[in-house]
């Protein structure tokens, strides 16, 4: 699943500008490591789910922190550890 979008993607998916993201992240709206990811000095990528999700639901925080939960639930460091022998 690709949950990671250029600013240009993101722009022509929601017909917002990359101004507009910037002042989100630069204000605490969009949080860094939930809504956007910096990658280097020159690439930031941002989550089109749960931006979409954000749009969806700016009138019910609630709904939105789930839609965060799930996310943040679904991560690989966040599975259980498989047991078995080590591989060395």
């Amino acid at each position: 699943m690709n949950y990671f979008v250029s600013k240009r993607q993101l722009s022509e998916q929601i017909g917002l500008s990359s101004e507009t993201f910037k002042r989100y992240r630069l204000k605490g709206i969009w949080e860094e490591g939930i809504h956007w990811q910096k990658i280097n000095s020159r690439t930031t990528l941002y989550n089109i789910t749960l931006i979409l999700d954000w749009i969806a639901n700016r009138d019910n925080p609630q709904a939105h922190q789930r839609a965060i939960d799930i996310y943040l639930q679904s991560l690989p460091s966040n599975q259980p550890q498989k047991r078995g022998r080590k591989v060395n």
